[in-house]
């Protein structure tokens, strides 16, 4: 997968990124990481420019993210929340109340949530689909994905044209990140939850 996509970069320079980055909004297991490095170790050694490679990547992260909103808003909380009441949430161990818990919460924070997630690997591209549930405002959502989408691209390009050839010793350290924001987010999580436990037990009281 890595060579592949290193290829299309070869081959198409910033419309390689664009498209790329674009797929990997929609679907959020290609490495976006290895994209954006390598574009900017390409900067060293071809005519392509880091600005311009930080362009084509948010256009890219842009039209992904807008997928995923429309996805959002057609599929509505109703529907579903009728979902997690079938099998389906069965299987999940997904009730339909934690539709209105996830929509509520997003639209407590919405700009920050959009904002900070487009900054995180594992729900850069997820946090799309509650924005389009909450149906928030499209120039707003689109103000903060791009924002978001902009810092995170133009740190991976600057990184990859710093380290030139030795662009991939990065992936190691992003990895690291990686891995300590899903323990973060995992703590977070635990701890809300026993936050919620604590509070039904003074209620019982």
């Amino acid at each position: 997968m890595q060579d592949f996509m290193l290829d299309i970069v070869n081959h198409y320079g910033y419309l390689g990124i664009f498209l790329l980055i674009l797929i990997e909004n929609i679907f959020p297991p290609i490495p976006s990481e290895v994209v954006l490095l390598f574009g900017g170790a390409l900067t060293v050694a071809t005519k392509m420019n880091i600005p311009g490679v930080i362009i084509a990547s948010t256009a890219g992260s842009l039209i992904g993210a807008i997928v995923l909103y429309a996805l959002g808003r057609i599929l509505q909380v109703q529907r579903l929340k009728k979902l997690f009441a079938g099998r389906f949430g069965r299987i999940l161990h997904l009730k339909p109340q934690h539709v209105d818990k996830s929509v509520s919460w997003f639209e407590k924070y919405q700009g920050k949530a959009v904002f900070i997630c487009r900054c995180v690997p594992l729900v850069r591209s997820l946090i799309s689909i509650p924005a389009g549930f909450a149906n928030m405002h499209i120039p707003r959502f689109l103000l903060f994905t791009a924002l978001g989408s902009a810092i995170w691209n133009t740190l991976l390009v600057c990184a990859g044209a710093a380290l030139g050839s030795s662009w991939e010793n990065a992936i190691a350290y992003i990895d690291k990140y990686t891995y300590i924001l899903v323990a973060v987010i995992v703590i977070l999580f635990l701890l809300l939850v026993i936050r919620t436990i604590l509070k039904k037990r003074k209620k019982q009281k």
